[in-house]
Order: C-alpha cells, then sequence, then structure tokens
C-alpha cells in the first residue's frame, strides 16, 4: 500500500491505495475480501464501483509483480498453525 506506483494512480483518482487496489482486483476479474472492523475503512472498501482504472494504470499496477511471493506458500501445510486459537470464534 506505499508503493509509490500505486501511490501515485491513487492520487490521479483521488482515491486511496486501499480503493485502487480493490478496484484492480475488480477489473481483473478477481474476488477481493477486504478485512476491517474499521466503519470508516469499510464505506472506503465499497466506494470503489465510482471510477475505473484505465488500461494504464493496470499496466502500472501489473508491472509490479516480482513473481516473488511475499507470504507463506498456501499449498504447503503448517502443522503449528493448526492448534492456533482464534480468540474472537
Amino acid at each position: 500500500m506505499r508503493d509509490p506506483a500505486i501511490a501515485a494512480v491513487a492520487h490521479a483518482h483521488a482515491k486511496t491505495p486501499a480503493q485502487v487496489m480493490l478496484r484492480w482486483h475488480l477489473q481483473q476479474g478477481r474476488s477481493a475480501i477486504p478485512k476491517s472492523t474499521n466503519p470508516a475503512r469499510i464505506a472506503e472498501n465499497f466506494d470503489v464501483f465510482g471510477f475505473e482504472l484505465s488500461p494504464q494504470d493496470l499496466a502500472t499496477i501489473d508491472a509490479l509483480d516480482t513473481g516473488v511471493r511475499s507470504g507463506p506458500d498456501p499449498d504447503v501445510a503448517r502443522p503449528e498453525r493448526f492448534a492456533m486459537v482464534i480468540p474472537e470464534a
């Protein structure tokens, strides 16, 4: 969310980086499941239908893909996580 390219696209559309990323997912035909408990951010997450990213905006964001995962591989089991207690569950 702090990437200068995403910030520039967000600034051009008068939106937040999070809104730009949600819109990018939608325009790419992907599902996005944002998470927030903050009412203002929840409303912000819904406010992504009043603008559209241009083909250049989409290309700018697509170019950020380095092909390297920044999180765990979802295809690899992590048994240590199975016993994790989720307090709010």
